[in-house]
C-alpha cells in the first residue's frame, strides 16, 4: 500500500505540473482520465465507508492508508474538465461549465475535507475518523447532486 501511495503522489505531482491541454490529446482522453481517477478514489472511499458504517472492522492502518489515497486522488480529476469534455461518455452535467466557480469551490472543498480526513485517520481514533469521513462524504454527495447526472 505504501508503494501505491508513493506512485500516486508522483502521478499527482506530475499531473498538477501540466495544463489540461498538455495532458490530453483529445477530449475523450480527459474524460477517461477523470473517470479513472474517480473510480479509484471511489474504491478507496468505499473501503473507508465500510469501516465508518460498521460493515467492516475498524483498522487504523487501513483507514490511514486509504484516506491518503483518497486525498491524493482528490487533486487529480479537475484538470480533465476542460473545453470539449462536456459530451461523450460522461455523466458530467452542463452545470459544470455553466457554474464553473461553484464547481471549482466543490472541488476545493473535497480536497480540503480529504486532507482533514487524512489528519483524523492518523489519530487512530475511530470517532475522529467517522466524523471526518461523514464530512468528506457530504462534499461528495453535494457535488454529485449538483454536477453529476444519474
Amino acid at each position: 500500500m505504501k508503494k501505491l501511495t508513493l506512485v500516486l503522489l508522483a502521478v499527482s505531482a506530475a499531473a498538477v505540473s501540466f495544463t489540461a491541454s498538455a495532458q490530453f490529446a483529445k477530449p475523450e482522453d480527459a474524460i477517461k482520465y477523470r473517470k479513472a481517477a474517480f473510480t479509484v478514489m471511489g474504491a478507496h472511499f468505499g473501503r473507508l465507508g465500510a469501516m465508518a458504517q460498521g460493515k467492516a472492522p475498524f483498522d487504523a492502518k487501513a483507514v490511514a492508508d486509504n484516506a491518503e489515497v483518497v486525498a491524493n486522488l482528490a487533486k487529480l480529476p479537475w484538470a480533465a474538465f476542460g473545453e470539449g469534455t462536456d459530451s461523450g461518455e460522461t455523466k458530467a452535467k452542463p452545470e459544470i461549465w455553466k457554474q464553473s466557480a461553484k464547481f471549482k469551490e466543490a472541488a476545493d472543498k473535497l480536497q480540503a475535507e480529504s486532507a482533514k480526513l487524512v489528519t483524523a485517520a492518523h489519530t487512530g481514533k475511530e470517532d475522529a475518523f467517522k466524523a471526518a469521513f461523514t464530512a468528506t462524504a457530504g462534499t461528495c454527495k453535494s457535488c454529485h447532486d449538483d454536477f453529476k447526472a444519474k
